[in-house]
């Protein structure tokens, strides 16, 4: 295989930087680009068009879910190795309907970040074992999954008003109005039949997005 372009997307420096390192490391593969917003990654992706993208999910502005979407719109064989801290099998589950091909939890091994990026490299989905047992778990039980109804800027906004965060944090966070996020707030909870943000705390949990 001949050496693989790497994108990092992380909002997080030292996480970036950490990951530059490992993967630079590397004789087949090195990271030519960084950004820490979905924006950014966006942009990057169309000046560099690397071979594969390693993105977080939970980061400022649009988020990842949202700059996956945008990205395979403008691409649809771009190769995205999703990496979060989010172990549930919703968020996995998302990533990949939106066009990510791989996902690893950040508590991975440096030697799985490095073969998962082989392995998208070579146009193959790479899946965590435990993520992937979640996923088979989940679609065997046949339990349905209230948040699959959200868009997924309402779904970032559903996670931030579960952990507690206001309106204006939200807005802040997300580089939003707080007028736009009471329109979503408001179609949330018509979705969802949620009356406040107790029940959309409680929903959370019962997807395992959220600790009891």
């Amino acid at each position: 295989m001949s050496n693989l372009n790497v994108l990092l997307v992380d909002d997080h420096s030292v996480v970036r930087m950490g990951f530059k390192m490992l993967i630079d490391s590397e004789k087949d593969m090195q990271v030519i680009a960084e950004a820490e917003t979905g924006e950014d990654g966006i942009i990057k992706f169309q000046e560099i068009k690397p071979d594969v993208i390693v993105m977080d999910i939970t980061m400022p502005g649009i988020g990842g879910l949202e700059a996956i979407e945008r990205i395979i719109a403008k691409d649809k064989n771009t190769k995205i190795l999703v990496l979060s801290a989010h172990e549930d099998s919703v968020h996995p589950k998302r990533v990949l309907s939106a066009g990510a091909i791989g996902y690893l939890t950040k508590r991975s091994a440096a030697e799985e970040l490095i073969n998962a990026i082989r392995t998208v490299g070579s146009g193959k989905k790479y899946i965590e074992s435990s993520v992937a047992q979640q996923l088979a778990i989940t679609q065997l039980s046949g339990e349905n999954d209230p948040t699959e109804v959200l868009s997924d800027r309402e779904f970032e906004v559903f996670i931030s008003l579960a952990k507690g965060k206001s309106t204006n944090e939200i807005a802040d966070t997300m580089c939003l109005s707080p007028r736009t996020v009471g329109t979503h707030l408001y179609n949330i909870k018509q979705k969802l039949n949620a009356n406040n943000s107790a029940e959309i705390a409680l929903i959370a949990i019962r997807c395992g997005l959220l600790e009891p």
